[in-house]
């Protein structure tokens, strides 16, 4: 089972680079980032002629999140409100569209773009540390339900060094910073793992490539998009790739799709994977 997870910064304007990894990685789900879409603008048409639906929480010029796979999605819970009772911090919070969920295969994915949060001293950078504090609320009333956890997305955090190309000079800033990734650790405990990280130990792996100083041309990037797991399904991922070359083609998103193979249900059981 393929799970992939792309900020493309623009649907519309990436529409036809994500046709094309649709045909050519064929995941059974993709979770897209950064659609910068209002829900009836998105191009929910040119998936459905392709043979795939597609469920999306999006607002104009920003933000935004979508899901778009072959299969039926079932479940599907949008914003903060989709796992928690709303009070006027939620409300706030959701102004922004940031979090989408689903049940595939029985598995419970959550989609996120974690704000960006400008600089250190920007109501920004508060925001986004507000809004680290509500995911960890959701996952926690999420796991009530016992339901195999896949948490991925674009979460604008560097967690260790070995994640930035130059981690003595930017560590301690925006996107590292102690704050953020205690924030973070915070969310993952004990129960949730970076799967990448399973696979690739090493530095020099990376997913995002700022547009601006030449960045991808100098390969100078940031490792921000992640995929973690809960024990069940960590226990049968086969590998987790970054597909580094999407970056590469014509008017690129600046970051590179992220994607684990998870053999799901466990081989052990018996059973084949089923989809309805």
């Amino acid at each position: 089972m393929l799970i992939a997870t792309w900020n493309v910064n623009s649907i519309r304007t990436r529409l036809e680079q994500v046709k094309t990894f649709l045909k050519t990685e064929q995941p059974d789900l993709l979770c897209i980032q950064e659609t910068k879409v209002q829900d009836h603008l998105f191009p929910e048409e040119e998936f459905i002629k392709e043979g795939y639906f597609s469920s999306f929480h999006g607002q104009k010029a920003y933000n935004g999140v979508a899901l778009i796979s072959p299969h039926k999605l079932y479940d599907i819970r949008l914003g903060f409100s989709g796992e928690l009772n709303k009070d006027s911090e939620i409300e706030f919070l959701e102004e922004q569209k940031r979090i989408i969920s689903c049940l595939i295969n029985d598995i419970r994915v959550v989609n996120v773009y974690v704000p960006n949060g400008s600089s250190l001293n920007s109501p920004k950078f508060d925001y986004k540390l507000k809004w680290l504090k509500y995911l960890k609320k959701y996952l926690e009333a999420q796991e009530i339900r016992e339901e195999p956890l896949c948490l991925l997305g674009d979460f604008n955090i560097a967690l260790e060094g070995r994640d930035i190309h130059n981690p003595e000079k930017l560590s301690g800033g925006i996107m590292a910073s102690k704050q953020e990734r205690e924030g973070l650790k915070a969310i993952l405990g004990s129960q949730l793992h970076d799967v990448f990280r399973i696979f690739e130990p090493d530095t020099n792996h990376w997913s995002w490539w700022d547009y601006r100083s030449k960045a991808w041309d100098r390969d100078k990037g940031w490792r921000i998009d992640h995929i973690y797991l809960s024990d069940r399904l960590l226990d049968q991922a086969k590998n987790c790739l970054i597909l580094k070359a999407t970056r590469g083609v014509l008017q690129p998103s600046d970051h590179a799709p992220v994607m684990v193979n998870i053999v799901w249900p466990p081989e052990e059981n018996g059973e084949e994977s089923f989809f309805e």
